[in-house]
């Protein structure tokens, strides 16, 4: 299937604040972020927009309940300038097992892996480059978003992901 994302571009970028030498796991993020909503029984909505904070009512289950769900993977530029992304089918299989596992509804595969390449995409120039244990960390994650303190199955959900510029996650040898 191919999804109807929809894209609103950030009027300014923020990569130029970046120190790409200095990088820290998970501090830095890019431009943009890909959103979907579950609801009626379908993912629709499907949007990139600039980065930024989301709002959500407050009693939404994943407050209150903590029905989420992530995955991560990273990206790297070859040689000759493509997007590197490994195993991602294998990401989205995980994925869609975690929301079976948590009574959420399945992202499609196809959802997942275009919404990971679309952002990537918009947001290539942030993929670091010449800097060693650098890459963009790629983040999907999923969470219910029903308005209503209660243990039931969730009706309403958010499928986002965000990006960023990571060098290692741990600073010294485990």
């Amino acid at each position: 299937m191919n999804w109807d994302i929809k894209v609103t571009k950030s009027s300014e970028s923020r990569i130029k604040k970046t120190d790409f030498n200095n990088l820290a796991f998970g501090k830095d993020f890019t431009d943009h972020m890909f959103i979907a909503d579950y609801y009626d029984g379908k993912w629709q909505d499907c949007r990139i927009v600039p980065f930024g904070n989301i709002e959500m009512h407050p009693a939404s289950f994943v407050l209150h309940y903590a029905q989420s769900i992530f995955e991560g993977l990273k990206a790297e530029l070859s040689p000759e300038n493509e997007i590197l992304l490994f195993r991602p089918d294998r990401n989205a299989e995980r994925f869609s097992k975690s929301a079976q596992r948590m009574a959420m509804p399945e992202v499609p595969k196809d959802l997942f892996l275009e919404s990971i390449k679309a952002l990537i995409d918009i947001d290539r120039e942030w993929i670091p480059k010449g800097v060693e244990n650098a890459s963009l960390y790629v983040r999907p994650f999923l969470f219910a978003t029903d308005p209503i303190l209660g243990v039931r199955v969730g009706d309403t959900y958010r499928y986002m992901v965000i990006v960023g510029p990571a060098g290692v996650y741990y600073s010294e040898a485990v």
